[in-house]
């Protein structure tokens, strides 16, 4: 019986919980103000509550301001771009302290279309099971990078410029780029975050 009442619990409010921050299950749309020009981003909260929430708190430290876009990979069709804190950095050690130094990592989170609530830790072995997820890589996505097998960093993120289907379901996939895309295909290792705003 009480291993029933733990099971009910692992949902997006026993992790925000656990990561002590307010729980947003609504969609947002933030404003990338950088070196090479803005782009706005849609934050998918609503299937993706509790990689939002990580995400937006970020926003509110203020944790992204003048971060270098610290690694761009290029493929001919494909171009993967990376941004955010990653663990070297000060702001991260700090983070890192402020969570009872318990490493700030963040639960895998992927939604399927016909599930109510997301599933945590969860990544996809099956192909099929990509037919039925709610996010896939897509021009313009955004996901969290990935830490181990199961959990993502609180930091670090990236964008992908094209749809990338041999990704899907093994990373937390957050947002779009819904406005501005041509500056995501422009940024180079030498650009950096001036600001990250939420608009709505």
């Amino acid at each position: 019986m009480q291993a029933c009442n733990y099971k009910k619990q692992i949902d997006s409010n026993y992790y925000c919980k656990k990561l002590k921050f307010t729980c947003i299950q609504s969609n947002k749309v933030v404003n990338f103000k950088t070196s090479k020009g803005n782009f706005e981003v849609k934050l998918f909260g609503k299937h993706n509550p509790v990689t939002v929430s990580n995400f937006l708190e970020n926003i509110d430290k203020n944790i992204y301001v003048n971060q270098k876009f610290y690694k761009i990979i290029d493929y001919p069709q494909i171009r993967f771009v990376h941004g955010g804190v990653n663990p070297e950095n000060e702001v991260y050690i700090e983070r890192k302290k402020n969570l009872n130094k318990v490493s700030p990592l963040i639960p895998l989170e992927i939604k399927f279309k016909e599930e109510i609530k997301p599933r945590y830790k969860y990544q996809i072995k099956n192909p099929n099971e990509t037919e039925n997820l709610v996010n896939t890589f897509e021009r313009g996505s955004i996901a969290m990078v990935k830490s181990g097998k199961n959990m993502s960093s609180s930091t670090e993120f990236f964008f992908v410029t094209s749809k990338i289907p041999e990704l899907d379901g093994r990373y937390s996939i957050f947002g779009k780029i819904i406005k501005g895309l041509d500056v995501i295909k422009q940024i180079n290792k030498e650009d950096y975050i001036k600001a990250v705003q939420v608009t709505n």
